[in-house]
């Protein structure tokens, strides 16, 4: 598995993966994030600019995942990480995550994620994020969570997490 910069070509193969990802939402009572429609390739190419839209390329060249970040309060957020149903339970969500805490001089990652989903929050709890309690959020992440509750998703329990990266002192 090899993990790269996504090209601005694969900005479309993006919004496929992102709907194969969500597919198995649906199978436990959550129809609506399952046929939510991914975000079109020109919202998607402010991440390119940021340089944290990554792609996890499978050894036959194809997309197998990828992550979308962008700074927020001088965090990095992670906005989506995807992984197609073919190549789940590899590692590649993780794989994705630790290229981008490596490459990044950020103090820490956030993310948000619903609660509940066994590979949402308690996944990135064993990725080493925790989630934060209300009095530990910046502004940036209280207006993602305002976003989000206006398109619906606080229909199911969400939280946002944190993950302090730890530099070595060389």
């Amino acid at each position: 598995m090899r993990i790269r910069a996504v090209t601005e070509d694969e900005l479309p193969l993006l919004g496929e993966l992102e709907r194969a990802a969500g597919a198995p939402f649906a199978e436990i009572g959550m129809p609506e994030i399952a046929e939510d429609e991914p975000p079109a390739p020109q919202e998607l190419a402010r991440y390119l600019e940021h340089g944290t839209a990554l792609v996890a390329e499978a050894p036959d060249g194809t997309v197998a995942g990828y992550l979308l970040a962008e700074p927020v309060d001088g965090a990095l957020h992670v906005e989506q990480v995807s992984v197609h149903p073919d190549h789940a339970r590899r590692g590649i969500g993780r794989a994705l995550i630790e290229h981008l805490a490596e490459g990044t001089d950020a103090p820490a990652l956030t993310l948000t994620t619903f609660a509940d989903v066994p590979w949402n929050a308690p996944y990135y709890a064993r990725c080493g994020f925790r989630p934060l309690a209300d009095a530990e959020l910046t502004p940036g992440l209280r207006e993602i969570r305002r976003k989000e509750a206006e398109h619906g998703l606080d229909r199911w329990p969400r939280l946002c997490m944190r993950r302090d990266l730890v530099r070595r002192v060389s």
